[in-house]
């Protein structure tokens, strides 16, 4: 049996894994995004996000596209894992939505203690993204 720590680590290394090449650019804001989100709030944190990579035609009809910005880059890591079901991994923060007006609206309308652990979770993916994007795995 696995650990949820050990699922969260797997998952944020496979998502770094798929980035073909990781920049100084993306290392910074995958370090400083944990800060950004206990600084500024969890949702309006991710609507930030949104609103940077999809001024760069990133978005297409409120859809996250693969894209090499890496705001819309961590915003599909943190929104897919929040919904993942795959094997044990079973999460159940938000429905699994590729809409990002959905994603923002279920966090938005979610209750205050569920919120947080959401909040948590995110915060907790983001220690791994971090320690993986700083790796240089995708960089040999």
């Amino acid at each position: 049996m696995r650990t949820i720590a050990q699922k969260r680590a797997e998952y944020a290394l496979e998502q770094v894994l798929k980035i073909p090449k990781i920049t100084d650019d993306f290392r910074s804001f995958s370090a400083s995004a944990p800060s950004m989100i206990l600084q500024n709030g969890f949702g309006q944190t991710m609507a930030f996000w949104y609103q940077k990579g999809s001024k760069k035609d990133k978005v297409k009809k409120d859809i996250i596209v693969d894209t090499d910005d890496k705001h819309i880059r961590l915003l599909n890591i943190v929104k897919n894992w929040l919904s993942l079901k795959n094997g044990d991994i079973n999460n159940k923060y938000i429905k699994k939505t590729e809409e990002i007006k959905i994603f923002l609206a279920e966090l938005s309308k979610m209750e205050q203690q569920d919120y947080l652990a959401a909040q948590e979770e995110t915060l907790r993916l983001l220690e791994w993204v971090k320690r993986y994007a700083n790796a240089g795995l995708n960089n040999v």
